[in-house]
């Protein structure tokens, strides 16, 4: 991989020329074997850690700043004093490779030139930041951080086809790894079970099994996310959304299969569900299995209703946790029996609705496993279309 980046990216080529230890590690580049002087002038081994951005798969961007990261304590000069000016601060950065501990950032502007701001190229950038931290270490103990260990293993477990860079341009990394070993159910393809999907698609969990029995018609594209294109109709959900999502992630197998009691090997491995089936009968039976098998789940619904003028009504997500689903199925917070009057299954201009439920849940799901805070205050929530007024109960 690094060898392929080089190829399309010049700097990073003059990087690699130059002799520097490199290694891709998600979308940083980290430096290694950059020598420089603790505080008593003793030799000391750290490494520059810097985000890349990118334009496609093989194509880096510009530096968006001229802050970089380092794994090490603060570089001193030959005299025993600190390099002055070089800012940042005490910093971390979860990197997937363990043994590069960050433990601060740098901020020093090209020296070329007061004027810029950012470096012209991640070339100009490194051998700053290389100079300016290395060079007493080079003079009082002749050593060179152009050691030339280049690393390609790039430790490339994603699943995504295209690099995540959102990911660490937020420095989030560590907090993405609370999906690695995931394994999503989601029963249900219809208006929120459509938009589920598209949201669990870019979540970097393990695998995705998504379960549909029916057709994909034009009322069906006015309540789910992405393009139409004339093809699509009349084929199979599992066929148009596998489609959709080749092209962007690994992991990921929509079924024409309807799911109920006895569907024991289809959901076999799954860690986490949700329960998108706007018939009470079937997600009786779909909650008889995933209490079963000790899956924790989301059951979502939407109740609206039409007297005279608008629609009004209300959004329902609820939680069943592995340990305790029984008996929150015991409180009959979701509807078990079918409500031939249900006007939802047959209006089908509420895509934002759809997508509103769908968020929730997936919110709630990121709650439990720790990527957003929790203080506990909801397991069960209703949000009235009305006025949108949040109703939140805990278990």
């Amino acid at each position: 991989m690094l060898s392929e980046l080089a190829s399309h990216n010049e700097d990073l080529g003059r990087l690699l020329e130059r002799g520097y230890a490199l290694k891709l590690d998600s979308n940083y580049l980290v430096v290694r074997d950059v020598p420089y002087l603790d505080h008593a002038r003793q030799l000391k081994i750290g490494a520059l850690v810097t985000k890349l951005v990118f334009i496609d798969n093989v194509r880096i961007g510009p530096q968006e700043n001229h802050e970089i990261f380092f794994a090490g304590s603060h570089p001193h000069n030959v005299d025993g004093t600190p390099i002055p000016n070089m800012g940042g601060g005490a910093r971390s950065l979860s990197l997937k490779d363990s043994s590069i501990a960050v433990e601060r950032s740098f901020s020093n502007k090209p020296r070329n030139s007061a004027a810029l701001e950012n470096f012209p190229n991640l070339f100009e950038k490194i051998e700053s930041y290389v100079t300016i931290i290395s060079g007493p270490a080079q003079s009082l103990h002749g050593v060179t951080p152009l050691t030339r260990r280049i690393d390609e293993s790039e430790m490339a477990d994603s699943v995504f086809k295209f690099h995540d860079t959102l990911t660490s341009r937020a420095e989030i990394g560590d907090l993405a790894q609370k999906f690695k070993d995931e394994v999503i159910a989601i029963i249900g393809l219809g208006g929120t079970g459509a938009y589920l999907l598209d949201f669990m698609v870019k979540t970097p969990v393990r695998e995705i099994r998504g379960f549909d029995h029916d057709t994909f018609y034009i009322h069906n594209a006015y309540r789910s996310p992405g393009r139409l294109t004339a093809e699509e109709l009349g084929q199979r959900k599992a066929t148009v959304y596998n489609g959709r999502y080749d092209n962007f992630r690994s992991g990921l197998v929509v079924e024409r299969r309807f799911i109920d009691a006895s569907s024991e090997a289809e959901v076999g491995g799954v860690t986490f569900a949700f329960v998108c089936v706007d018939k009470g009968s079937s997600r009786a039976g779909i909650f008889d299995l995933l209490i079963a098998k000790q899956i924790p789940f989301i059951d979502v619904g939407m109740g609206l209703d039409r007297k005279p003028g608008p629609l009004s009504g209300m959004m329902r997500v609820t939680y069943y946790p592995r340990d305790t689903g029984a008996l929150i199925r015991d409180k009959n917070l979701a509807e078990m029996v079918d409500d031939p009057e249900d006007i939802y299954r047959t209006n089908v201009q509420i895509a934002e609705l759809n997508a509103l439920n769908a968020a929730l849940a997936i919110v709630k799901y990121k709650q439990i496993r720790g990527f957003y805070h929790d203080d506990g205050s909801w397991d069960h929530l209703l949000l009235g279309v009305d006025d949108l007024h949040l109703v939140g109960q805990s278990w």
